[in-house]
């Protein structure tokens, strides 16, 4: 049983804190709860200021009353991603850029998982790299990309850069998308755009992403305090949490992937809550 949220205890365990979330636009669908949450804690006149990080492609929220501040770092992969002459190549040995900025924060959540299936215009690099040794090439089996890029975080968060006396980590496990009907029992429909009811049990019947077992594997590996959020079955069972009908504007595309608000992120929320205000540590 998870502790309810309460956003003015949130606030007040971790006055004058900054937490970053780092990865991809459905760790946004994270930030955005958080921050929903904790505006409805405080009130519509309490004040709030929002921004974005100088250079870096992140946007935040500063509670100043309490100066909490929460911050969110759009990166796909973890690892780095450099312009050269023939395109964009994600370097799997190297950690992102970001991570300078990301070691001072107080609370660090990290996720990876959607973007390492993509293909085409879309997939954000145009090569790729494992090792500085090694030639860099057009693709690689992607599963083995995905644990080489979280191998490469997990070396960065042992390196020493981080201050575990300051800095609490989270790794936040797969978020499941709901494109396979058959997955759930429902062959015959196309994806997630008419379902409005939670499944109903403890068990999702396709079982968990085969990669999640990469994940425990790397983390397991980490000789840092690092907390696993594992929240992939609890979202697998919301198969009716995502914009889906909402979302089709004619051209076809039912999106399955992010999550609508309130909604299942406000349950990963309270897991967070729920870690942080039970830390006698993080005061």
């Amino acid at each position: 049983k998870c502790c309810r949220f309460d956003g003015k205890v949130f606030l007040e365990k971790l006055r004058g804190k900054t937490i970053v979330i780092v990865g991809d636009s459905i760790s946004f669908n994270q930030q955005e709860s958080l921050t929903c949450l904790l505006h409805a804690a405080v009130g519509p006149n309490s004040k709030i200021t929002t921004g974005t990080m100088g250079p870096y492609n992140s946007n935040y929220v500063t509670f100043q009353e309490y100066g909490v501040t929460i911050a969110e770092f759009y990166t796909r992969f973890l690892a780095q991603i450099t312009t050269e002459k023939i395109g964009r190549v994600l370097k799997l040995h190297l950690i992102n850029d970001y991570g300078n900025v990301w070691k001072d924060a107080d609370v660090l959540i990290f996720n990876t998982g959607f973007w390492w299936d993509v293909n085409g215009n879309q997939k954000g690099w145009d090569f790729i790299q494992d090792g500085e040794n090694n030639p860099i090439v057009r693709d690689m089996d992607r599963t083995l990309a995905f644990r080489k890029a979280l191998t490469t975080w997990a070396k960065w968060v042992d390196s020493g850069v981080l201050n575990f006396a300051k800095t609490k980590v989270f790794y936040q496990g797969f978020y499941p998308d709901h494109y396979r009907p058959s997955e759930w029992g429902r062959p015959e429909l196309k994806d997630c755009a008419k379902e409005t009811e939670p499944m109903s049990g403890s068990t999702y019947p396709a079982g968990p992403p085969p990669r999640l077992s990469i994940v425990e594997q790397v983390l397991s590996s980490i000789k840092s305090p690092v907390q696993f959020l594992n929240v992939t079955t609890l979202s697998q069972l919301r198969k009716d949490g995502h914009p889906g009908r909402y979302s089709d504007a004619g051209n076809g595309f039912v999106d399955c992937t992010h999550w609508c608000l309130a909604g299942i992120p406000d349950t990963w929320s309270s897991i967070i809550f729920a870690y942080l205000t039970l830390d006698e540590n993080m005061a």
